[in-house]
């Protein structure tokens, strides 16, 4: 990854932390103390998805009042290597009882950290170890954001009817009948697929006939490489865009483009006012707040499975908004579904994979994939429990109140939706 300033920075804040186990190397944390928390991150408030991270510390901060010692040791700039390590033990020897990382290549250190520092909890976001490990003291995190994309994507799908009803579309944005969408993803993995997989069925639920070009920059945060992934899909005909990468480079080039966008983390309606539809998010602070209150209180983390942990749209986890009033009301009426569970984002009978392939070229997927005579999903497995083999062991397709559906992120935190399915076609 690109690496940022590698500064130490303290957020100042009455109380602030994520959650918690244990003071120093030697020396147990003891229930009812004040917790003292760290955060590693990637990149610094530059990146909208480490600022994201950065933000809901300061909400959860404030929530947890003196549950928390003082302020938390935010350290940005931390690539994925071993100084994400280095930092972690700096972290261990400033006194922090917990200690959270953000990107998923900081894994394997903050894991090895966890190890050699008994007495500390390490909690590892969008990571895929902790329910292998057997390592009591580590812990992965998510949320259900494809939740969040799919909702972005509904009002993406009825600005674009709306462009349709007004006949602002040309010949350039189809291609035969359907209408081409674009997408600014980071790197094939599941993550990522998982995420715009989503966001484009969350558009067909609105307009059927779309297609989706998707382009990876092969860096969670690459300005230029991102804008220019902007512009190729633009040059390709895509009639919105959206993404999943950290900067400003996309959302920026689809404003000098004039091409409607959906972003990630933040909301660009003040940057990009002619182009901003809707955006989603991972709100982290309940999951700061769970981990913290555990610690306090001396007892797991609720709502955690197998050292995982998996927020929703309905605990408060997922955010989304979109820009247009009368959207809003819409997206509010689908995320009650969401929240009932009778509607299913990776409902089965939505999309087929008729040409399906994963995206993570080391996985081993033969035999992995069943369908029906229409090329409806009726079995997969994957890779659940990362064992380093690359093995898919776990059927992950289920069927529950007359909907056969993909479990996304049910049984492990981490997405591990990473099939291409028919209508969208990656270009590298």
């Amino acid at each position: 990854m690109k690496k940022q300033f590698a500064a130490t920075l303290i957020l100042g804040l009455a109380s602030v932390a994520m959650a918690a186990g244990c003071s120093t190397q030697s020396d147990a944390y003891k229930p009812g103390d004040a917790v003292k928390v760290g955060l590693i991150c990637l990149h610094d408030t530059s990146s909208t998805y480490d600022k994201n991270f950065i933000d809901s510390m300061k909400a959860a901060v404030k929530n947890l009042g003196a549950k928390v010692d003082g302020d938390a040791i935010v350290k940005t700039g931390v690539p994925e290597d071993v100084e994400a390590y280095t930092a972690a033990k700096d972290l261990v020897k400033q006194g922090c009882n917990v200690i959270f990382a953000d990107s998923f290549g900081h894994e394997a250190h903050i894991l090895r950290a966890a190890k050699e520092f008994p007495n500390v909890t390490f909690c590892h976001a969008t990571g895929t170890q902790a329910k292998v490990a057997g390592v009591k003291n580590f812990h992965n995190a998510f949320a259900s954001i494809y939740e969040g994309r799919f909702l972005a994507g509904y009002a993406a799908g009825l600005k674009l009817q709306r462009m349709i009803d007004a006949g602002s579309l040309t010949d350039q944005n189809y291609s035969g009948d359907n209408i081409k969408l674009g997408y600014v993803g980071a790197y094939p993995y599941a993550e990522v697929v998982s995420g715009f997989t989503s966001w484009y069925l969350g558009v067909k639920e609105v307009v059927s006939n779309v297609v989706m070009d998707v382009t990876f920059t092969s860096s969670w945060y690459d300005f230029d490489a991102e804008k220019a992934g902007a512009r190729l899909l633009g040059d390709r005909g895509a009639a919105i865009i959206s993404q999943h990468a950290d900067s400003m480079g996309a959302p920026g080039e689809c404003e000098s483009l004039g091409i409607p966008n959906v972003t990630y983390n933040i909301p660009t309606g003040d940057k990009c006012p002619n182009t901003y539809l809707a955006y989603s998010k991972i709100d982290w602070a309940p999951y700061y707040e769970a981990v913290v209150n555990a610690v306090f209180a001396g007892k797991a983390i609720e709502g955690e499975v197998n050292n995982n942990w998996t927020g929703t749209i309905g605990t408060g986890s997922v955010i989304y908004d979109a820009a247009t009033a009368s959207d809003k009301a819409a997206l509010e009426a689908v995320k009650a579904e969401l929240v009932a569970g009778t509607r299913k984002v990776f409902d089965c009978s939505k999309f087929t994979v008729r040409n399906a392939k994963a995206d993570t070229s080391e996985f081993s997927k033969a035999g992995s994939i069943t369908m029906d005579a229409d090329g409806h999903l009726t079995g997969y497995k994957a890779d659940v429990d990362d064992m380093g083999d690359f093995v898919p062991e776990t059927e992950v397709i289920k069927t529950a109140g007359g909907k056969t559906y993909f479990d996304e992120s049910a049984l492990r935190s981490a997405p591990y939706f990473d099939i291409t399915i028919d209508g969208i076609t990656a270009l590298n």
